[in-house]
């Protein structure tokens, strides 16, 4: 738990708004060793910075970033255009935004790690793109350059990386066009006519220069690359840092495995590594990359006195006694206070404020007797003061920024004697939810909705509440700003922090966010009511559209302690004819209305997320007949459809180790494999001969797409299929039936081209591209300009049953309750139970 410095005597001026010590909200405490303190001791010295630019969570190069922040102790920042909200997810099955806030804060952990900072953009990951065009058709680019125009002009890097080169060799459109976005602000940043409405908050700002961080990838054949390479830059960043007691190597490999939704654990590495830059804008370095860059305290008016005294304390820094370079420090700041305001003024405040903290072993810390409360309501809190040496501290009072009063105690903190005390705070009536900023308003499919300048470019919210504490340190005024979290200790993990949260008073949660009703039948819809506060009464009722009607009309609500929960059905009729709407739960206490649901996102690698969500869900009539009921999962990297097919009447039974045998799986209408299974689940090269056998026997075996390369097993099918990285990424991109005859097509539902309207973000990826005869390709589809996709959909008659390999996407489609893939997949599921052959002519190997 980082925590952010002010000074007491002198008032910074609105320039400076981006933090550039960003705290890590709920985090167990930092407890810096004697190196750490001496090589941030170091970094005083420095004045150096570099914004390294890419468009997605996991695009950025760790080692880089490794080695400028720690070897040459730059203030190193990475610029990520999106929150990686359009991926798939290998741990659970969060999508769309829930995703990107996991991302967000694998992000945040990665930068812990490796010493950088963090920024976005308001851009949305819709998906996969495969030019930078098609990417501005959908961003807005104008928007996008504004929000890195702002984070250059508060960041004010020296020099700017990017991760991908402008063209086709970038691989993605997203990562094309933050290239070519990053040059465009790289100019714009210092030019007052653009985004002169910024120019009230910073001022305008240039890059000494920018450079693309490429490498052999980027050249046809190791030949070129060797060719060309000797005009690139080369920097070796596989050095060995003694005071962190690993190579850039091994930090960079610890912060690319906190990517852990994207399986990019990676090993560590040891020895020399070369990255290359070539060079893109502004001035050329020929063999330094801070080449006639000025990284000393002389670029600062009258600076040279402050990197003279911090100089003195570097050089007589006793790691045994660490606390002795407390007087230096505070002469150091005094000559700080004087220079005339700047960025580097006030960053270099706050990073000395921060050692003067650890060099003291301050130990500051705030926590609420629960994790979340509602406005109006009190809060518990323990506050914990240890000053852990022999400098003189004074703490001399506490101020909370949602409480008008503050605690005034002038108690001197003597070595090592703790100070703890318990207070009780009311939150303020109007305090505002917790909802991370960019979800706080509907935005588009491209961009998030931002209205407030300050907000663009941070990575999450500043926290709920916040303690200020008032100390003099040797007789020198000190302000520290401690976030509130809550604690608690587990028996198996020891101490577990989360962030400290407001929330609404009561949250009213759909079971579902799709509701699927078939053949104009009534379906029951489940309502879960929490409370936020205790003693909470009120009525439930669903808001619904025209035509549509529950049973009740609404029920009565009695909670009276906080947390304790009401389960309410309604019966919902739907109307005749098939049609799409839209059902929201409402909760009303008091007069007042409640429609936020309660969302929580837990795992262990990141601090627990909670987000508030309308309770509304997607209802949906549709005409959908099935063949067969019981179904198996076997779960792969995560997804949702088990509870999709649950609501069209499946009864789906999820498989564990155990279940894997013939006689069992012989039960069930068809065995369904989840979203990249044979890339995570390694027991099934051990389950596949049992799952073909189940097959050969007349069962209906259904596997969902796989990604090319890290497979448990070489061969996912009967018959040979190659997987490839052909995918169809325009979701309205037109379908071909090639099979019309085939019973997928036609049994029970018959399937035409009004059942690919509607699809979310992608029609399919990983398609195979070749395969052997005994498969009959379906589908037929492709993005503009390129050749047809046929691989997405195959069918192969095994035995006497029926193998699937899909990989049309219906891991997004049916959570998102596109009919016409409901009705795809209830065919895929009833094959063989009818009376038509599957026999149908098999597509020749490509």
């Amino acid at each position: 738990m980082k925590m952010r410095h002010s000074l007491v005597r002198s008032l910074l001026p609105v320039l400076f708004l981006l933090p550039l010590l960003q705290p890590l909200l709920a985090q167990a405490p930092e407890k810096p060793s004697a190196a750490k303190v001496l090589q941030d001791l170091q970094k005083l010295n420095v004045l150096g910075s570099v914004l390294y630019v890419a468009a997605h969570p996991d695009d950025e190069n760790t080692r880089l970033i490794a080695h400028l922040a720690n070897e040459k102790l730059y203030n190193t920042a990475y610029l990520s255009i999106t929150r990686g909200d359009g991926g798939q997810n290998l741990i659970g099955p969060e999508i769309s935004e829930n995703l990107g806030i996991i991302r967000t804060q694998e992000l945040l952990q990665a930068r812990r790690i490796d010493g950088g900072q963090q920024f976005f953009t308001r851009a949305n990951d819709f998906g996969y793109s495969k030019t930078p065009e098609e990417t501005f058709t959908i961003w807005n680019r104008e928007q996008v350059l504004a929000d890195m125009v702002w984070v250059i002009r508060n960041f004010r890097p020296d020099v700017m990386i990017t991760r991908f080169p402008p063209d086709e060799r970038a691989g993605h459109g997203q990562h094309s066009a933050s290239a070519i976005l990053a040059e465009e602000a790289f100019k714009a940043a210092a030019d007052p006519k653009r985004f002169p409405e910024q120019l009230r908050h910073v001022e305008v700002w240039q890059p000494k220069r920018l450079l693309w961080n490429t490498g052999v990838w980027s050249f046809k054949s190791q030949e070129e690359f060797e060719k060309y390479g000797k005009e690139l830059l080369k920097i070796d960043v596989g050095g060995y840092n003694p005071l962190l007691g690993e190579s850039y190597g091994e930090v960079a490999a610890r912060s690319r495995s906190m990517h852990k939704s994207q399986g990019f654990g990676a090993g560590g590495a040891r020895g020399t590594s070369i990255e290359y830059l070539q060079h893109t804008a502004g001035e050329k370095a020929q063999q330094e990359l801070f080449e006639s860059i000025n990284t000393t305290w002389s670029r600062v008016k009258g600076g040279e006195k402050v990197q003279q005294l911090l100089r003195k304390a570097i050089d007589t820094y006793n790691p045994t006694r660490p606390a002795d370079v407390v007087p230096a420090l505070l002469a150091a700041r005094k000559a700080l206070q004087q220079l005339p305001d700047s960025p580097w003024k006030h960053t270099k405040t706050l990073e000395l404020e921060q050692v003067l903290q650890q060099a003291m072993g301050l130990y500051l810390e705030v926590t609420a007797n629960d994790y979340a409360a509602a406005p109006g309501q009190p809060v518990q809190l323990q506050v914990e003061a240890i000053n852990r040496s022999e400098v003189p501290v004074t703490l001399q009072r506490v101020k909370y920024d949602f409480a008008s009063s503050d605690t005034t105690l002038n108690i001197s903190l003597k070595n090592n004697e703790p100070l703890k005390y318990g207070t009780r705070k009311t939150l303020p009536q109007g305090m505002a939810y917790t909802q991370p900023y960019w979800l706080r308003e509907k935005g588009t499919l491209g961009m998030f909705a931002v209205q407030e300048q300050q907000l663009v470019g941070k990575p999450e919210n500043e926290p709920a509440a916040q303690a200020t504490f008032t100390l003099q340190v040797a007789g020198e005024p000190l302000q520290v700003q401690v976030p509130v979290v809550y604690k608690r200790t587990d028996p198996v993990d020891g101490e577990v922090y989360r962030p400290f949260v407001v929330t609404p008073p009561v949250f009213v949660n759909l079971r579902e966010q799709v509701l699927m009703f078939a053949n104009g039948e009534p379906k029951q819809v489940q309502v879960l009511v929490k409370s936020g506060k205790e003693s909470i009464k009120g009525d439930l009722k669903l808001d619904l559209p025209k035509g549509w009607r529950s049973e009740p009309a609404s029920v009565p609500f009695n909670l009276e302690t906080k947390g304790a929960e009401q389960s309410i059905n309604f019966m919902v009729y739907p109307p005749k004819k098939q049609e799409e709407a839209q059902l929201k739960a409402v909760a009303t206490v008091e007069g007042k209305a409640y429609t936020l649901g309660l969302n929580e996102i837990n795992y262990k690698h990141i601090p627990a997320q909670v987000t508030f969500p309308e309770a509304v869900a997607r209802v949906v009539k549709l005409d959908l007949q099935k063949q067969g009921d019981k179904v198996a999962y076997l779960m792969g990297a995560g997804d949702d459809i088990p509870a999709s097919l649950q609501q069209i009447g499946y009864n789906v039974t999820l498989l564990k180790d155990g279940d894997i045998r013939l006689n069992y799986l012989q039960q069930f209408d068809a065995v369904i494999l989840g979203v990249r299974a044979y890339n995570t689940v390694d027991r099934l090269r051990h389950y596949q001969p049992t799952l073909l056998e189940y097959v050969k026997q007349g069962g209906n075996l259904i596997v969902q797409y796989n990604t090319s390369h890290a497979l448990v097993m070489p061969n996912v099918g009967p018959y040979p299929l190659q997987l490839s990285r052909e995918r169809v990424a325009v979701e309205d991109a037109a379908v071909r039936l090639l099979a019309p005859n085939h019973p997928v097509l036609n049994s029970p539902n018959k399937i035409t081209q009004k059942d690919f309207e509607g699809w979310v973000q992608e029609r399919g990826l990983y398609f195979p591209n070749e395969w052997s005869k005994e498969y009959t390709a379906i589908l037929s589809s492709n993005d503009p300009g390129e050749p047809a996709r046929d691989g997405g959909l195959l069918v192969a008659k095994y035995g006497e049953g029926h193998y699937v390999y899909t990989g049309y996407s219906f891991f997004r489609e049916l959570p998102a309750g596109v009919a016409g893939a409901y009705r795809l997949f209830a065919n895929l599921i009833s094959l063989g139970k009818n009376n038509r052959s599957g026999n149908a002519a098999g597509s020749s190997i490509k």
